[in-house]
């Protein structure tokens, strides 16, 4: 097992979309040197969509090859850049494989698995299609992987299993998941045996995968055969196009099954706090106080590093710093963490992902609790002297003044805590409020804490459903004893 601080660059958003062609090799090297000198010891690169790959392939499509005249100048941008490279006797990939080495990281090549460019589109699950029952997709999409293990010195390439239904579509039709599950497994077995028989030196396999063992299954992956057998190097949980910063992601699981198989787990670091798939959202990218916070529980289900991407661009030093932080469990120990329980988007509930948040109450004639339990990695009870506030934070659509609530934190009540109420958003003022209590009193635990919320009465001539739709905890640490 290795451990891994991990970015990556999509070619597209922040890279090839972006930079005017022609473009010469400082604009070329950016996806590596922008997180260079930081933390980062592994680069991956997205070489793919389901419509064309980002690097001049002899196996498949291009990027662009059909799309000409072009209808967007994004398009436009990515296929001269590349050409621009062409010309000039360079390979766009060998470019950054060259460059990521230069600057002692590895490099690997992250290829999406439900299509490629190309394909007949009737073969495609989205289009009713079966997708990988037919043997000439699995085979094409080998020989992309083989392209890129063979014919570059990559170190490594990633399955992105991941990417349906967001990203791309899935490798099969619900119905054909029974049957099949057990041919994408022997298909995850043979590039595994091309990877680790390249000569002269193997290649790692990773493998975006799914954060909950029943998701995987439901999409056909059986994770369990591919790590006990050895076909996977590394796994990364995660959902594409979700994207929303999640302290407490259930992949305890995945690091026991994967662990008992020497193989390495890199959780996905999201990039954003809010956005636009949440009602009453916009954009919002998380902070570097969230962003420990998230890591800091990670480190605590014993993961071998992180893996992250979508910074907001082009980075600077606030997100170099981060980058650098999120490689040492040391680094984050005493600084100031903002935790965020999961909240569902457009993309959780398409995919099947079972999210926390939100949680309704309904105005009805008897009480009625609803309670959530969310990790916490600070040591409240041997740091407590050096940290200088704890703020839980809760935000419950539909509330007002007229109802009464009880909230309990360990079974211990908040009514004595001091509570300042403010209004939901900028958006939608109205739309509820947020309750802020200062636990001085009331503290919370290291590991495993429990919130119950229950209301206990509301106005008779009311009847909306409550939403709690945040919960969030805020630790701030100071460098001098709070103790006299």
């Amino acid at each position: 097992m290795k451990n891994r601080t991990i970015y990556f660059n999509d070619a597209r958003h922040y890279y090839l979309f972006v930079f005017e062609p022609p473009m010469d090799l400082q604009d070329a090297w950016v996806p590596i040197d922008e997180c260079a000198g930081t933390g980062v010891n592994t680069f991956v690169y997205g070489v793919s969509r389901a419509d064309g790959l980002f690097y001049p392939t002899k196996t498949s499509m291009r990027f662009g090859e059909d799309i000409q005249p072009f209808q967007q100048n994004a398009y436009y941008r990515v296929w001269h850049n590349m050409q621009s490279l062409i010309d000039k006797g360079l390979d766009p990939l060998q470019v950054l494989i060259d460059r990521a080495h230069d600057k002692k990281m590895d490099f690997f090549a992250s290829l999406r698995l439900g299509g490629y460019g190309g394909m007949n589109p009737s073969n495609s699950v989205l289009n009713g299609g079966r997708g990988w029952v037919n043997p000439e997709i699995r085979n094409k999409i080998f020989d992309i992987l083989a392209e890129l293990t063979l014919d570059y010195n990559t170190d490594g390439v990633e399955l992105d299993f991941a990417a349906a239904p967001s990203g791309g579509p899935p490798c099969l039709q619900k119905e054909d998941v029974p049957e099949y599950t057990k041919v994408i497994t022997e298909w995850v077995a043979s590039v595994s045996q091309m990877a680790k028989t390249r000569s002269p030196n193997k290649a790692e396999i990773g493998a975006r995968i799914y954060p909950t063992k029943e998701l995987n299954i439901k999409y056909g992956y059986d994770i369990d055969t591919w790590l006990t057998n050895g076909y996977i190097d590394y796994v990364t949980p995660m959902l594409y196009g979700h994207n929303l910063i999640d302290t407490n992601k259930p992949i305890e699981w995945l690091v026991d099954i994967a662990h008992n198989n020497d193989v390495s787990v890199y959780p996905m670091l999201e990039p954003y706090y809010n956005r636009e798939q949440r009602p009453q959202h916009t954009r919002e990218w998380a902070t570097p106080e969230m962003l420990r916070a998230t890591v800091s529980n990670y480190w605590d289900m014993n993961v071998d590093g992180i893996y992250t991407y979508f910074f907001k661009w082009p980075l600077g030093n606030e997100e170099r710093q981060i980058l650098t932080e999120l490689s040492d469990p040391d680094l984050i120990l005493e600084k100031d963490k903002h935790y965020i329980i999961d909240r569902a988007t457009e993309t959780s509930e398409s995919v099947g992902y079972k999210t926390k948040l939100p949680i309704k109450i309904p105005r009805i004639h008897e009480s009625i609790t609803k309670s959530i339990t969310f990790n916490l990695s600070d040591d409240f009870e041997n740091r407590i002297q050096r940290i200088s506030s704890i703020t839980l934070k809760i935000h419950i659509g539909e509330l007002v003044s007229d109802d009464k609530l009880q909230i309990l934190l360990n079974g211990n009540s908040l009514e004595s805590e001091h509570c300042k109420r403010y209004s939901s958003n900028e958006i939608s003022a109205y739309h509820g409020q947020w309750l802020e209590f200062n636990l001085t009193n009331v503290r919370p635990v290291k590991g495993s804490n429990k919130l119950d919320i229950t209301l206990i009465s509301h106005p008779v001539d009311l009847v909306s459903t409550l939403v709690i739709e945040d919960i969030e905890m805020l630790i701030k640490y100071n460098y001098y004893s709070s103790k006299l």
